[in-house]
């Protein structure tokens, strides 16, 4: 084991000593209490299959038969989630023939920070994750399954439901993916059109045209972002079937795993010798797993908030300085879009998660010893899965990568470092991804120009004001000043700037999309500016210092003048696209470091 692995992960299970002990008790006690179904009166269960075909109401009255929930993100407008439509029958077909049932026991919301990117409703994308795991905890709080299994794929929606099926950690838990939809138009092309309409050079019909070649079918957005980053922590978690990330849907493969999932999740279930409760299976060495994962395929910022969030749901305490030690000594080992120009397609063409995992393992930077739902020993996850003669069947994976240009191994990685490192100084804690930036853009010393919202800058920008250096500040972006939104409307502009020769930076207490890139950005920045935070402090002309080699983020203003000023104010929260019915959340949603979240 890498030293520093073991040393963080020591340090982790330290902190998080008595938090996860009474995770632990509690889960025992609702595991000691038997299956939910036998706890329930003939009415209560009566109630819970009325509606049953008459065969599976005869296999729920037989007390060995399990029963198996489904939880839900389906809906048919985003096309992450519109190929589960199809799951839940396909599943019930195969709990029967397994001699069990499943029921879909509760949908959960799933909104695509692609549709309300720059749009009021964006203010709502980060506390739906948390409104998600609420909803998991009311689906299954009918207390009438042996298992279950998660079917959500996209940004917030499978940190939710990790959330909220870790309350429920004395039961089986599968996550059940649908698959990315098939390569469109490529990254390069795709980023060369937005450039241009940045720019004014392209209209918006060809804007819209560019779009649509690129998100053209079922499945999730083929780049690298918080969707896929997401389903890569789920098999570095061991809460996958193993390489049933990246198969695309409505595929005879992805059918098969599918028709898998409830079969695996009975033979888990409580009494039986392979018995894998999720609580069990989500520790702190699955957890630095997921980072260490997270690390070396240059995955999403916003992990650096729903990681920390699922880990505390599972009573693992961890914060940014894990990710930054473990950042350290993990190499990056893809060049996935944005960090790359190939997408995940290419990605899991040239070897995927079996390689990757396999590669991590062998170098001592994963834990191999985790309890999966595949089984003991995070190797299950070096295999890939196949077809033969109709049979699902798992196989090694590649031992080498078939395309050095996107994944490459321990040996000879794309860089030494992991791409997210922490950075503190005078304004605060923040984190910065440096897995797409260039060296020469990752030090950055120029003048402050601060922006109440990201609306202010690109106004700034049509009028030709930003041709310059400068560091922008875009503050009251944090969770409880707005419900911290997504800035990806940003990217294009500060790329261009960028690309004209101009130092850009951008400094928020906001978030970035998974997939923002090449421009340095200091995110997270914590504490807040609504809540007392340096950022509500400096003033345009300010001379901001952002040091990704050596971890700083610094103001070059003196401190006793800088706490000297009158802060700035926040604008009221806003009204309308449903934000006043979360005014609650705002006013009590944890810092961004603590996983920015209303539950704990």
């Amino acid at each position: 084991m890498n030293p520093v692995t073991a040393e963080v992960t020591a340090r982790i299970v330290e902190r998080s000593a008595d938090l996860r002990a009474d995770y632990l008790e509690r889960m025992a006690a609702a595991r000691d209490q038997g299956p939910g179904r036998a706890k329930l009166s003939c009415a209560n269960w009566a109630h819970a299959f009325a509606a049953s075909p008459e065969g599976d109401k005869q296999r729920m009255r037989n007390p060995t038969a399990p029963n198996v929930a489904i939880v839900t993100s389906y809906n048919d407008m985003l096309s992450a989630h519109q190929p589960y439509e199809r799951f839940p029958d396909l599943i019930k077909a195969a709990a029967e023939a397994a001699g069990g049932t499943a029921q879909v026991a509760g949908g959960v919301p799933a909104m695509c920070d692609g549709v309300t990117q720059g749009r009021p409703g964006m203010e709502l994308s980060l506390f739906s994750r948390d409104v998600i795991a609420m909803s998991t905890a009311v689906a299954l709080t009918h207390d009438a399954f042996d298992a279950a299994l998660m079917l959500g794929v996209c940004d917030k929606i499978v940190p939710g439901l990790v959330i909220g099926a870790l309350a429920f950690g004395h039961l089986p838990v599968i996550f059940v993916p649908a698959g990315p939809m098939t390569s469109g138009v490529s990254n390069a092309e795709k980023a060369r059109v937005r450039g241009l309409y940045a720019q004014g050079l392209a209209t918006r019909d060809e804007l819209l045209d560019s779009e649509m070649k690129s998100y053209h079918g079922p499945g999730t957005c083929t780049f690298y972002g918080t969707a896929n980053s997401n389903q890569m922590m789920m098999e570095m978690m061991g809460l996958h079937l193993p390489g049933a990330a990246f198969v695309h849907p409505n595929t005879p493969l992805r059918d098969a795993l599918t028709a898998a999932a409830p079969k695996r999740a009975m033979e888990i279930a409580l009494g039986s010798n392979s018995h894998a409760p999720m609580s069990e299976v989500v520790d702190a060495k699955s957890i630095v797993n997921a980072m260490v994962g997270l690390l070396a395929t240059g995955g999403s910022t916003n992990h650096t908030l729903h990681l920390v969030a699922m880990a505390r749901s599972a009573g693992v305490l961890i914060d940014w300085s894990d990710f930054d030690a473990l950042s350290k000594v993990t190499p990056l080992l893809a060049r996935v879009y944005p960090n790359g120009s190939e997408d995940v397609n290419a990605f899991h063409a040239a070897g995927g998660m079996a390689f990757v995992i396999r590669e991590l393992l062998d170098a001592g930077l994963a834990h191999e010893d985790v309890l999966t739902i595949a089984g003991r020993g995070l190797r299950h996850y070096q295999t890939e899965p196949f077809l033969q003669d109709g049979d699902l069947v798992w196989r090694e994976g590649t031992a080498k990568s078939l395309n050095l240009d996107i994944l490459r191994p321990v040996s000879d990685p794309f860089l030494a470092e992991g791409g997210i490192r922490l950075l503190t100084g005078g304004l605060g804690r923040a984190v910065i991804k440096t897995s797409a930036v260039k060296p020469e853009h990752l030090t950055l010393e120029a003048p402050a120009i601060v922006f109440e919202d990201q609306e202010e800058l690109l106004a700034a920008h049509k009028r030709g004001e930003l041709n310059r250096d400068f560091v922008a500040v875009v503050r009251f972006q944090g969770p409880q000043a707005n419900g911290m939104p997504e800035l990806h409307s940003l990217t294009p502009t500060l790329s261009v700037l960028q690309d004209k020769g101009f130092k850009v930076a951008l400094v928020t207490d906001g978030r970035m999309s998974g997939a923002s890139g090449k421009v340095p950005a200091a995110i997270h920045v914590t504490p807040e500016a609504a809540c007392g935070g340096a950022l509500a402090q400096v003033r345009t002309g300010d001379i901001i210092r952002l040091d990704a080699l050596a971890g700083q983020l610094e103001i070059k203003v003196d401190p006793a003048e800088l706490a000297a000023r009158p802060p700035a104010v926040a604008k009221p929260a806003g009204f309308g696209y449903g934000r006043e019915l979360f005014g609650g959340m705002r006013r009590t949603v944890g810092p961004a470091e603590a996983g920015a979240s209303v539950l704990f």
